[in-house]
């Protein structure tokens, strides 16, 4: 029973993570394609990493609950390729999304090395650890404005609606066992995203879209 029962969780495991890398990309495209996010594209650009998490749900803050999963891919700065995703959870009972309804997406862009590298860790405390700040949005927000001392950038989009979002307080952890099962074997974040020791074809669609958006001219 117990085997079957390994088994079990594991087909969800691979199951669950094929299925976040998807509305990663989906919800990625998103905040690329909206018109009034100039300000996102521009510092994407300069971003050595990027966190999606396609669906953070708003109650599970409040009851202390995980938050939502989201990926984390990087840049190699030699080569410019982009590589991963590793997974991770994000929430805290500390904090409210602040932008009205139930769930929302949530985009992280890491414009430090230091803020790639906390990611990397097993769990990191946002705006302890790490430095995070509201990334700007709206049709007068420019890259020129965002907090250069930041870390970390946030943005959010709920009902259609786009937001720089305050995640002091968050806290992000690593999904061992999504890493495990979308890779095949265990895997930390810095085999998938600085050794680059693991792919999964099933990525490329992600990484090919976020290639693409953070080309730098």
């Amino acid at each position: 029973m117990i085997g079957l029962a390994t088994v079990s969780a594991s087909a969800d495991d691979a199951m669950d993570s094929r299925q976040l890398v998807e509305k990663a990309k989906l919800s990625f495209d998103r905040f690329v394609a909206w018109k009034d996010n100039q300000a996102f594209r521009d510092l994407l650009k300069k971003a050595k990493g990027v966190f999606i998490a396609p669906q953070i749900l708003k109650g599970a803050f409040i009851v202390g609950a995980s938050g939502g999963s989201g990926v984390f891919v990087t840049r190699d700065e030699k080569t410019g390729q982009w590589g991963g995703p590793a997974f991770y959870t994000i929430g805290s009972a500390s904090f409210g999304l602040q932008i009205g309804g139930e769930a929302s997406e949530v985009v992280l862009l890491a414009m430090t090395e230091r803020g790639v590298n906390a990611l990397l860790g097993s769990s990191v405390k946002l705006g302890a650890d790490i430095g995070v700040a509201a990334g700007p949005v709206g049709a007068g927000a420019s890259a020129a404005t965002a907090n250069l001392s930041a870390d970390i950038l946030s943005f959010a989009r709920s009902k259609g609606a786009f937001a720089g979002i305050a995640l002091d307080g968050a806290i992000v952890k690593v999904r061992e066992g999504l890493n495990e099962a979308y890779y095949g074997k265990k895997v930390d974040p810095t085999d998938i995203l600085i050794k680059r020791d693991v792919k999964n074809r099933h990525a490329e669609g992600l990484l090919h879209e976020v290639a693409k958006a953070a080309r730098r001219k």
